[in-house]
Order: C-alpha cells, then sequence, then structure tokens
C-alpha cells in the first residue's frame, strides 16, 4: 500500500527508544526523512545512523528537552534550515515518574509538575511552533501518542492518565480548529504494547492475560497505525483518539 507520503519529513519527539522509536521506524520504512529529538544523545546518535543506513533516508538528531523552551527553539531552526517545515509530527513524550502509586499517594509537588512538564505542556510547546508552519503550506500530520487510559483508567496511572487525558483534549481542540487548512490531528491510545520499558515493568505473561487477544502489541504495530495517520490515505480522519491496546478498552466509543 502507498502511504503517498515518501520524501515528506517527519519530525518525532522522544524518539530515541520506545514508541517513538518505533513510529520513526515505520515513517522511514515509507521514504520519509526524519527529525529525531531525544534527551539520550549518545542513544539518540546511534539510533539515527541504524534507521538512515536501514532505510536510506536523511535522519537529523537533534538532542534536547521539550520541557525546554530553549531547546524546543533550536529543534525548530536547525529542522527548518536542514528540511524546511516539516510535514509530520508524532508527539511522543517521556514516561510519568516512577514508581507509579495510587492517586491519594500522589501528593508530592515535584511529581505532579514533573509530570505536567512532560507529558502536556513540553507537548503543547512543540504543537505550538510546528502547527503555524503545516497550515502556512496548507498540509500536515500531527499524531499524538497518549495512553489508552485517556479512555479507561489504569490501576496506579493517575499522573499518566490526568495529563495524557490533557493533551488528547487539546488535540481534538486544534483538530476541530485547523481542520480546513489541510492539516489533520489525530491521537493513538497504546496499551500492552511490549517496549523495553514495559518489559522492565510489568510481568508479560500476567499482563497478557489482561488482554482480549491474550498477547502483548508488537511497537511496529503502533508504528504502523502512526504511519497510516500521517499518510495522504487518512486525509479525512481528524480528531480521533485511537487505542492500539488488543481490546482492552471495555467502552464502546
Amino acid at each position: 500500500m502507498n502511504l503517498g507520503i515518501k520524501g515528506k519529513t517527519a519530525l518525532v519527539t522522544a524518539s530515541s527508544a520506545g514508541l517513538g522509536e518505533f513510529a520513526a521506524r515505520a515513517l522511514a520504512a515509507e521514504g520519509v526523512n526524519l527529525v529525531m529529538f531525544a534527551r539520550s544523545a549518545q542513544t539518540l546518535q546511534a539510533k539515527a545512523q541504524a534507521i538512515a543506513q536501514a532505510h536510506g533516508v536523511r535522519v537529523l538528531p537533534v538532542v534536547g528537552d521539550m520541557r525546554l523552551a530553549a531547546d524546543v527553539d533550536r529543534l525548530m531552526a536547525q529542522t527548518v534550515e536542514a528540511f524546511g517545515a516539516p510535514d509530520i509530527l508524532v508527539l511522543n513524550t517521556g514516561r510519568p515518574p516512577v514508581p507509579m502509586r495510587e492517586v491519594l499517594q500522589e501528593n508530592e509537588e515535584q511529581r505532579w509538575q514533573e509530570a505536567y512538564e512532560t507529558q502536556l505542556r513540553g507537548a503543547i510547546r512543540v504543537v505550538s511552533a510546528v502547527a503555524p508552519l503545516m497550515i502556512q503550506k496548507g498540509w500536515g500530520r500531527i499524531v499524538g501518542v497518549t495512553s489508552a487510559s485517556v479512555k479507561q483508567p489504569m490501576l496506579k496511572h493517575g499522573l499518566s492518565t490526568v495529563f495524557r487525558a490533557g493533551l488528547t483534549g487539546y488535540l481534538k481542540h486544534l483538530a476541530n480548529e485547523i481542520a480546513a487548512t489541510g492539516v489533520t490531528v489525530n491521537t493513538v491510545c497504546p496499551a500492552s504494547v511490549g517496549t523495553e520499558a514495559m518489559e522492565q515493568s510489568y510481568d508479560l505473561k500476567l499482563r497478557a492475560q489482561q488482554v482480549p487477544m491474550r498477547r502483548i502489541g508488537r511497537p511496529e504495530e503502533l508504528g504502523a497505525m502512526v504511519a497510516f495517520l500521517a499518510s495522504d490515505l487518512a486525509g479525512f480522519t481528524t480528531g480521533t483518539a485511537i487505542q492500539v491496546d488488543g481490546g482492552m478498552v471495555a467502552s464502546l466509543y
């Protein structure tokens, strides 16, 4: 299937590992050039080189923290200098503070502030910088990666749910406001997808029994959904929040 995005440029945040990395790989497989943005310089450089060699695309690694306005300004300057305005933004964020706790135990201001900056404010900062450039071009795809917990809250995920639900709501508002400009805005909501971080945090055999499919999702399956939403074929899809969860969310909508 030709997704119609070969030669376009995608900016993928928090892309040195986990779901961000697999989203970047899926786009590169479609011939999309990449700007990979993350905090871990050595890991980011290695992943960028590997993806460029595997798929024959241009990959620009930019080290920085989306919580810092100066880093986002530098990210945008380097992106525009190298590629012009990005066509695709994949908005992945870091994890909430660990260990995960029940909400009544979440009474430390520092943890709430860290989760807010990591999962909501920093993401909004990046969107605010990228969306006007897409609107000016008349074409763009913004795909947020949040969590299935925004639809069905999970045990000890309070810090995650509160701010990822906020980001999902923000992206829905944005989708409606700019729908006529040629820029679509959607969200993917993963759960039980087998990243390295998940393997370190959960008993995967036990977790798989909680999934109707009775297995853990593959990161490539999340990446494929991101690539589709970033494509020409998804041009009439905006304002959606799509679960990639093996059926875990029990609601109809």
